[in-house]
């Protein structure tokens, strides 16, 4: 998620090759920062017989490869194996996925199995996912959230949405990685970069930024190295990343999705979702991972919030006779590309049969955050961490106290260009969620976030609000979260869905997005508009990999 302070820039950071010894495959990192001698894309052996499936992944659906494999025409121990090699490929250059299964292959001819004597028992069935680094699994596979810290821990169980996906056939590929404790451990920490992952790169144009936190979930779907990936967000960490990976990243409405053995920020803000290729593969993992968890009282409601049946809402004409509202304060003005890329998709809106309804500006308070937010979220920090760390099991730190006290002994390895000034304003609060002082806090930023968007839409009678995502990704060196207004922390405070959908692109390679924001379980509605406008606008396209933008070497 990006820093809650919003007032500094991130600096690079030094890569650290810790993952190398963390993947089973190799599959993972090289002892150096990659150095690509090309702009063009990675050559493939068109030799191979597996070339014709590898050059498939970066536009197949998971419907397609389900109708393959009931065909057939393939099986999920072939899918898999051609995913780890796309890693083994592609990965020294991205550093996305920081640990692969050992097991996947395993499990893939299980998943054959159950196919030939059984049938289909999910619509993942035998698909390879990559989840993020702060999701546990209880299997051969560390969940470190990024830190050396974790390396030792060993959850009990898998994550509740772990137990979704293996339920719905699917193979669980690796752990993709992410911005270190998810971008809440300093004022000026750098996206997309961990300890035990090195620095996560942009596929299109690698000295980019991939955003934070789920960066490692976002590049690892735009260049195809599993079928669909989760992330996590707190503050723009799933749809950040996404936008500018073209990508589609859902943000779901707090507790669509359980958050049972996921790392936390804040209880308050935090849920898991899916990132993928294209609108069908991200609505059909929601809704295989969505779901009512006893152990997360916030999901109470899930389990009505979506239709039975994914499919109904993926209509190209869902647009057509809704009120769409525009926000542009903050958000255009700012870049030549993204007033020239918003502009024509409020005319592809337009023609599309949607009435649009210009001034639904979201207001997005500086003063909000100061006041209210921070103090509220530290304090859940330290409450929710340490329950967390003390409850699983392993050798490593079973408390912030302790975390800190950790990073500090290693801060060769924790720390080579940034701190932990969050850390430490976390540990100095009592972390008692029942304390007023905090609870007045909490309820204010809540109160003020769901008023900003639910009023926006009440007033001008909306079905939806519309807004650019992201402006051009700066480089990983030069990030500045001053550059552009906040899309995301209304949606993130309330609680509320926000979904990004693939838009154009800048200079010609900078991924751009469109973000479709709502109320409280309105997701299925907005997915179904990020649908319609994905089937009218599909401007997605593979990364190229370029080293940098041409002219800018």
């Amino acid at each position: 998620m990006p820093s809650f302070t919003g007032a500094s820039r991130r600096h690079a950071v030094t890569f650290v090759t810790t993952a190398c010894l963390l993947a089973p495959l190799t599959a993972c990192t090289t002892q150096a920062e990659p150095q690509p001698t090309t702009s063009a894309a990675p050559s493939r052996e068109a030799a191979k017989p597996e070339a014709e499936l590898d050059a498939r992944l970066d536009r197949v659906t998971i419907v397609d490869l389900q109708e393959d494999m009931n065909g057939k025409r393939l099986t999920s121990e072939q899918l898999t194996k051609a995913y780890l090699e796309r890693i083994r490929r592609l990965n020294p250059r991205l550093h996305a996925v920081v640990t692969v299964n050992p097991d996947a292959m395993a499990i893939a001819r299980r998943s054959d199995t159950v196919r030939r004597s059984k049938g289909a028992r999910g619509p993942l069935e035998g698909i390879p996912v990559l989840i993020k680094d702060n999701v546990d699994t209880a299997d051969r596979q560390p969940t470190t959230a990024g830190s050396t810290a974790l390396l030792h821990a060993k959850p009990a169980e898998d994550a509740f949405l772990v137990k979704r996906l293996r339920d719905a056939g699917a193979v669980i590929l690796g752990k993709a990685n992410m911005s270190e404790w998810a971008n809440f451990r300093s004022t000026r920490q750098t996206a997309g970069w961990s300890a035990t992952g090195g620095q996560t790169r942009n596929p299109y144009v690698l000295d980019r930024s991939p955003c934070g936190s789920s960066s490692g979930s976002a590049a690892a779907a735009a260049a195809g190295l599993a079928a669909v990936t989760i992330g996590s967000e707190t503050d723009g960490s799933i749809v950040c990343p996404a936008s500018v990976t073209s990508t589609v990243g859902v943000k779901p409405t707090l507790g669509m999705v359980s958050r049972s053995g996921v790392i936390p920020i804040t209880s308050r803000h935090d849920t898991a979702g899916p990132i993928a290729r294209n609108t069908i593969d991200a609505a059909l993992t929601l809704w295989a991972i969505h779901g009512s968890d006893p152990a997360d009282a916030a999901t109470a409601g899930a389990d009505g919030a979506l239709t039975a049946d994914y499919r109904t809402v993926l209509d190209p004409n869902a647009l057509r006779g809704k009120r769409i509202g525009v926000w542009r304060k903050g958000h255009t003005g700012v870049d030549p590309d993204v007033d020239r890329v918003f502009d024509a998709t409020v005319r592809r809106l337009r023609a599309m049969g949607a009435t649009i309804i210009e001034g639904a500006d979201v207001a997005n308070s500086d003063a909000m955050m100061r006041k209210d937010m921070l103090p509220a979220v530290l304090t859940e920090f330290k409450h929710d961490l340490n329950a967390y760390l003390a409850a699983t099991p392993g050798s490593h730190p079973k408390n912030l106290a302790d975390l800190i006290a950790y990073n500090k002994r290693n801060a060769a390895t924790e720390m080579p260009r940034f701190g932990q000034e969050l850390f430490e304003m976390a540990e100095q609060t009592d972390g008692d969620v029942n304390n007023p002082v905090y609870r007045q806090h909490r309820k204010a930023a809540t109160r003020q976030a769901r008023e900003a968007i639910d009023s926006v839409l009440a007033t001008h009678q909306l079905d939806a609000i519309v807004t650019p995502t992201n402006t051009p990704t700066p480089t990983v060196e030069s990030l500045d979260p001053d550059a552009f207004e906040s899309s995301t922390r209304s949606s993130a405070v309330a609680g509320y869905p926000h979904i990004t959908v693939p838009a154009g692109y800048a200079r010609g390679a900078l991924p751009l997005g469109l973000s479709f924001l709502g109320t409280r379980f309105s997701d299925a509605r907005l997915l179904g508009y990020a649908y319609a406008f994905e089937q009218a606008n599909p401007v997605r396209k593979a990364p190229a990999y370029l080293t940098t933008l041409p002219g800018e070497s």
